[in-house]
């Protein structure tokens, strides 16, 4: 998947207002029918079903049974819309439910850094898995809505008593971010390649077993040939043997820091 998008791209100022909630232009009369929440979910909805390329104000309108301009009312433009959509999905599972006013409120015991990092990752891993066309924005400049500062402020809540400087906690963020994002883009290309081309990923590997079976009996590659079985068997969880690496190299960092 080439990254055929950039966050940011549209008018910046337009998007943070729409995403902070004060963008939304009143209208008199009646509560229209079309919201720029619906604009939003139409448009997740289209991008998760046929990916990002097929969003456009046009076929949203068709969607939407309303008019191409009316879409304009409430989003300037497409490059806008996006940033609206990478929020939202951003800011799936980012926010905790308030708690009942009539309910005193109880302080729970916070996970730990490892369990908060463990959880971000399984949690992104799980966003892109749920919304594949994420990797095919190129997001170096984020715009900053709720969704996304929400789920930084979550992320640094748990890892905050790490004794990391706060540069070092931002580099925490994004070398996690940039591990999951790796495994994610392989896992959405294997699918893709499977749909474009229908054949299995067993048909795939059958069809060079032939030759690759008179290679590794040659003699010219001995620690190939000497791999097992299981070494590219589908049961091997790889996202989680790196991350714990990941983690066991970073808890270092943290002992030496905790212990001054």
């Amino acid at each position: 998947m080439t990254t055929t998008e950039s966050s940011g791209s549209g008018d910046v100022s337009r998007s943070m207002e729409l995403l902070w909630g004060t963008g939304e232009r009143a209208t008199r009369g009646p509560k229209p029918g079309l919201t720029l929440d619906r604009i939003v979910t139409a448009a997740i909805e289209l991008a998760d079903a046929e990916g990002l390329a097929a969003v456009s104000m046009r076929r949203l309108s068709t969607e939407l049974g309303a008019g191409t301009m009316s879409l304009y009312r409430h989003v300037p433009g497409r490059a806008e819309l996006v940033d609206l959509m990478l929020d939202r999905v951003q800011g799936e599972g980012a926010h905790a439910p308030e708690p009942d006013a009539a309910e005193p409120a109880t302080a729970e015991p916070t996970p730990g850094w490892r369990k908060t990092v463990e959880k971000a990752a399984r949690d992104e891993l799980a966003l892109y898995q749920a919304h594949p066309w994420l990797l095919s924005v190129n997001q170096t400049r984020p715009v900053l809505g709720p969704g996304a500062v929400g789920g930084m402020e979550s992320m640094l809540a748990g890892i905050k008593d790490t004794g990391l400087s706060d540069p070092e906690l931002i580099s925490v963020i994004i070398m996690v971010s940039g591990y999951v994002s790796g495994v994610a883009r392989t896992q959405v290309h294997a699918v893709e390649v499977r749909q474009v081309t229908g054949i299995s990923d067993d048909e795939f590997w059958r069809a060079q077993e032939p030759m690759l079976s008179t290679v590794m009996t040659s003699g010219r590659y001995p620690l190939m040939a000497a791999l097992s079985p299981e070494a590219f068997g589908p049961d091997f969880d790889h996202f989680e043997f790196g991350l714990q690496r990941l983690l066991d190299g970073l808890e270092v960092l943290v002992e030496q820091r905790t212990k001054r």
